[in-house]
């Protein structure tokens, strides 16, 4: 086993655990969720990235800068999320295959996807993403990491407008109209 995939808990508690007046399994539970959390916006940000690169058709324009403008505001979740998780004390991803085995947001490999099939699957997944931030500020509130749940709070507001915007440009267009 590789030097750095050997170390303990112990060492890695010594060099990484950032002191917190958090507990410590309130600290795990919270790291956890934002662990989950952060493979879901790199798989959300990695399929709106997708869309806008092979979005055609009539509304291509507006289609393609929509995904753009999407994809920059999911992308400028990752930091945050990941530094939070430092500031309290844990760590968080470390690989590609830790965000596929971690994340929830379903992948869409089609070689062709319809325009209005891709903004229903994105209005849909950015309104799991919000479930899922809105179980993770439960999470939060309930050990007190206030910190994390504001973060939370707008990035809840931030998926609304992503879901409202592409159900709007779905209206009008199949069962969900």
């Amino acid at each position: 086993m590789a030097k750095s995939q050997s170390a303990s808990v112990t060492h890695i508690e010594e060099y990484l655990g950032t002191p917190t007046d958090l507990h410590a399994n309130d600290v795990r539970e919270v790291a956890a969720g934002l662990k989950r959390l952060l493979a879901d916006v790199f798989a959300l940000y990695v399929k709106t990235k997708n869309f806008h690169w092979h979005v055609s058709g009539r509304h291509f324009r507006d289609y393609h800068l929509l995904l753009d403008e999407q994809a920059t505001q999911i992308f400028a979740m990752t930091d945050p999320i990941a530094e939070r998780a430092r500031k309290i004390g844990a760590t968080t991803l470390h690989s590609i295959g830790q965000i596929a085995s971690e994340k929830r947001i379903a992948d869409n490999d089609a070689e062709y996807v319809e325009p209005q099939d891709m903004l229903a699957e994105l209005r849909d997944d950015n309104k799991q993403l919000v479930a899922y931030l809105r179980e993770l500020h439960g999470v939060c509130d309930a050990a007190h990491d206030v910190a994390t749940a504001s973060l939370i709070e707008n990035w809840i507001d931030e998926g609304e407008r992503r879901t409202w915007f592409l159900f709007e440009s779905t209206r009008g267009f199949g069962a969900n109209s």
